[in-house]
């Protein structure tokens, strides 16, 4: 069954579905059933963008990454920042999109 909504939901809402479809085919089909599934997944997607903007915000202030500090050293901001994004990333990854 093709899921035409699935482009809409938003990159972690895709990043779920897909776990569902893998690993999950049962829970899948009865959200298809009851018409459940677009709504799931956006709400997955809020919840994962809200979650990783927060993670985001409190680790580089937790880690003295600051304008000032961008404005210092860019190279260092920048690396640091992706750093802090790939970690935060992995976190939402195994609480949100994983489960």
């Amino acid at each position: 069954m093709k899921d035409e909504f699935i482009s809409k939901v938003g990159i972690y809402g895709q990043m779920h579905y897909r776990y569902l479809r893998e690993n999950k085919p049962s829970v899948l089909g009865v959200m298809r059933m009851k018409g459940t599934l677009r709504q799931y997944l956006e709400e997955v997607n809020a919840d994962a963008e809200e979650m990783l903007a927060r993670l985001e915000s409190e680790m580089a202030k937790s880690e003295g990454v600051t304008e000032a500090l961008k404005r210092q050293d860019q190279m260092a901001w920048v690396q640091r920042k992706n750093n802090i994004r790939s970690r935060a990333m992995e976190i939402v990854q195994a609480e949100v999109i994983y489960v």
